[in-house]
């Protein structure tokens, strides 16, 4: 009797090309994950594979692809849960990125927006000065504490279909880090931050379709953090301080 196998299709294809699916079989196991399967195919099918990857644990965020069409971290997704019986595995680059070769897309605009959304903490203390104490139960802070988690996996821009219509959107990784700092009662660059994301391409375009919500792999809701910008952009145009 045959050890029991997967059928899997790739997406193969470098920067410019239009690309196409290659299809695997690969053998099956136990606790499986997506990113096993895509490791196996490069290390024993198809050496010229690219793919990006760094922990395995779910820390980094960098194994993150489109796996039968959902925006997914590779290793932390079992086999078993996306390809049940004689399914066929399909994985493909993240959505709305430059692909760079096959799986790896390239980050760089991803990370451009959160730096167009000021994305950075800007305080006044130096190394030399005593820490700022922040108290964990204001609403502030538990509002920041919220999304702080955020690794950059880009799994909810993948998913956000604003993005893919109108480009020029921040996203809500970049949104929801802006939600953070705005929160932040150390930082402050808040007036310039919520000038950065009033715009056109900024918070009030989101439809507030819930995608991001629901794929985000670290559970935070940045459909919540757009929707806090939206009403506090709102009062600061309003009281004349956009």
């Amino acid at each position: 009797m045959e050890p029991p196998s997967l059928q899997v299709r790739i997406w193969r294809g470098g920067a410019g090309e239009a690309g196409h699916f290659v299809e695997y079989r690969v053998p099956r196991q136990d606790s499986q994950t997506v990113l096993d399967v895509v490791t196996h195919v490069q290390r024993v099918l198809d050496p010229p594979l690219s793919y990006r990857y760094a922990c395995r644990v779910g820390m980094c965020g960098s194994c993150a692809m489109t796996v039968n069409g959902r925006a997914r971290w590779t290793c932390r997704t079992h086999v078993a849960k996306v390809a049940t019986g004689t399914e066929v595995l399909e994985i493909a680059p993240l959505a709305h990125l430059p692909v760079v070769k096959d799986l790896a897309t390239d980050m760089s605009g991803f990370f451009d927006k959160w730096a167009a959304a000021h994305g950075r903490f800007e305080g006044t203390r130096t190394r030399h000065e005593d820490f700022a104490r922040v108290l964990p139960a204001t609403p502030q802070r538990q509002a920041a504490d919220a999304g702080i988690e955020c690794i950059g996996c880009a799994a909810c821009y993948a998913s956000c279909d604003v993005v893919a219509w109108r480009p020029e959107f921040l996203g809500p990784a970049a949104l929801n880090r802006a939600w953070t700092l705005v929160n932040d009662e150390r930082d402050t660059a808040r007036t310039e931050r919520l000038r950065a994301v009033a715009g056109d391409a900024g918070c009030h375009a989101c439809h507030t379709q819930g995608s991001c919500t629901e794929r985000c792999p670290k559970g935070i809701a940045p459909t919540i953090a757009i929707a806090g910008l939206k009403r506090t952009t709102a009062r600061a145009a309003v009281r004349g301080e956009l």
